[in-house]
């Protein structure tokens, strides 16, 4: 079995004010090593807006591959129930990240078409209800990554807290559907971050 870091897609990060885009790979490649996009917490309301708006983006992305997956035919009904639960946690993470973005006097950054992400997902290599969930392991692994390395450069206790949260689902979610298929437990703590 592959590596989760070798079988993350490439998936798109929207920054907004700057419009600057980044694979959501890249993203959590910087949010996991600790120096979010080369910023540390300086207390900057905008750079936590910046921030936040990845955050943003990857929860839309995140909606879009479950509604894409829910649609595709080739999950059974009972793993569609599960993907619709995830999804509805996604939601509530956006929602929460759009509340912090726009206390901060921000503009929480949009999402893009389905079509976007289905293509940026590359969800037409999707053969079979495996692939569906191995695409799903990958992006919930690398979002409980992307969160926890967004904590240090976010700068208060509450921002802290909610990307902790966040990142605890996103282990969570990760669990499931690394179990769903025979991902290996790990023998060694600390996997995330």
């Amino acid at each position: 079995m592959t590596s989760t870091t070798d079988s993350m897609p490439s998936r798109r990060g929207f920054l907004g004010g700057s419009a600057k885009t980044l694979s959501s790979a890249g993203l959590v490649a910087m949010m996991g090593s600790g120096a979010a996009l080369g910023f540390q917490s300086s207390g900057n309301p905008e750079q936590d807006v910046q921030l936040l708006n990845a955050a943003i983006a990857l929860e839309h992305e995140g909606i879009a591959a479950y509604t894409i997956a829910a649609g595709s035919g080739l999950l059974a009904p009972e793993v569609v129930n599960i993907g619709v639960i995830f999804r509805g946690h996604h939601r509530e993470h956006r929602d929460e990240l759009i509340r912090a973005v726009e206390t901060l006097g921000g503009m929480p950054v949009a999402a893009e078409s389905d079509a976007h992400y289905a293509e940026a997902l590359n969800a037409g290599s999707l053969q079979n209800q495996a692939d569906v969930l191995r695409l799903a392991y990958g992006l919930e692994v690398g979002a409980a990554n992307a969160y926890l390395g967004l904590i240090p450069s976010l700068s208060t206790t509450e921002q802290h807290q909610l990307a902790a949260r966040m990142a605890g689902d996103e282990a969570f979610h990760a669990a499931i559907l690394g179990n769903a298929i025979g991902e290996a437990i790990p023998t060694a703590g600390l996997m995330f971050g």
